[in-house]
């Protein structure tokens, strides 16, 4: 099980953060049932929006079940992937959405092999850097790019606050 931070306002926008940060904020002041009964509906529906957008990437998951706390921000991942890279790209998916500050890594795989390391993009980033930086050559830039495909559809297109993963060669 592991645990990793996200930058919260980055990424892809599936649901409305701020109405479930909002929703969470009026159940614990008030305590109300309709309040917590509207916080639940709204965890669920983020939860549902997030593994329909993990499930949209064609990552083979057995039994994949997300959930999503919006008093925290905290994505959790539960199932059985097929490879690390599978684990590793579905724990990318969750994160890389707006709203989402962290997730909490309740996977396991069938096949297990060495974990990537990860790169959070800075203004001025490009792919040839990072794998610079990474792998002391920047032409291996397209081993970054094919390890975070799908959810990158041109290695031109990167964007701050982005988490990459970075495998090992």
């Amino acid at each position: 099980m592991g645990f990793f931070s996200f930058i919260k306002e980055a990424g892809e926008k599936l649901f409305g953060h701020k109405e479930a940060e909002a929703a969470a904020a009026a159940a614990a002041a008030s305590g109300d049932e309709a309040a917590k009964a509207k916080l639940e509906a709204t965890n669920r529906a983020a939860g549902d929006a997030i593994q329909t957008y993990i499930e949209a990437q064609d990552l083979t998951i057995t039994g994949l079940v997300v959930t999503f706390d919006a008093a925290t921000s905290t994505v959790a991942l539960f199932g059985v992937a097929e490879d690390q890279a599978t684990k590793e790209k579905a724990l990318l998916c969750a994160g890389n959405v707006s709203g989402v500050a962290s997730v909490t890594d309740n996977m396991s795989v069938d096949l297990s092999e060495p974990e990537s390391t990860y790169h959070d993009v800075v203004s001025g980033d490009n792919l040839s850097k990072i794998s610079k930086a990474a792998y002391g050559d920047p032409n291996k830039y397209m081993i970054i790019f094919e390890a975070n495909k799908p959810m990158l559809s041109d290695p031109d297109k990167i964007y701050p606050g982005q988490k990459l993963r970075i495998p090992p060669l």
